[in-house]
């Protein structure tokens, strides 16, 4: 994985053509973006071939959602970093996806805000969510006691 330069390599993955490319220009301002898919299927096979630095990925794609591909990347051994860009805002989502090793989790209404941001902090190794997305700290939720 080539962490040493500025300029990483990106694979980005979205259902919508059109946010991917909208995403793309974005990114492409200080990274390469190495490739983008459509599905999660595609994403799998992708990532093995392009071995990026960091994937970027939707939660909602046909085929395979994200949130499997994250897992099925994990164990096959991937070491890119992964940022979620995704429309939900709901903390489960969010909780799940950094459990699976998600790096950031940005919601695509703050895509100009969040992502160039959570992209930087992913690839120094620290994590990121959008300030839009109720996270419950850990401590809190082996607190709380369900009926």
């Amino acid at each position: 994985m080539n962490t040493s330069t500025t300029q990483m390599r990106i694979l980005m993955a979205d259902d919508h053509p059109a946010t991917l490319a909208q995403t793309a220009r974005l990114i492409g301002e200080q990274h390469e973006v190495v490739g983008t898919v459509t599905n999660g299927l595609d994403l799998l096979e992708a990532a093995a071939r392009l071995n990026p630095d960091l994937i970027v990925l939707d939660i909602s794609m046909p085929g395979l959602d994200g949130l499997e591909a994250a897992r099925r990347l994990k164990k096959s051994g991937c070491r890119s970093r992964m940022v979620f860009l995704t429309v939900h805002e709901d903390p489960d989502y969010a909780a799940e996806a950094l459990a699976l090793g998600a790096d950031a989790y940005v919601v695509k209404s703050r895509v100009a805000s969040d992502l160039t941001t959570a992209i930087s902090a992913a690839l120094a190794g620290r994590k990121f969510v959008s300030p839009s997305v109720p996270l419950v700290p850990a401590e809190e939720t082996k607190k709380q006691t369900y009926p």
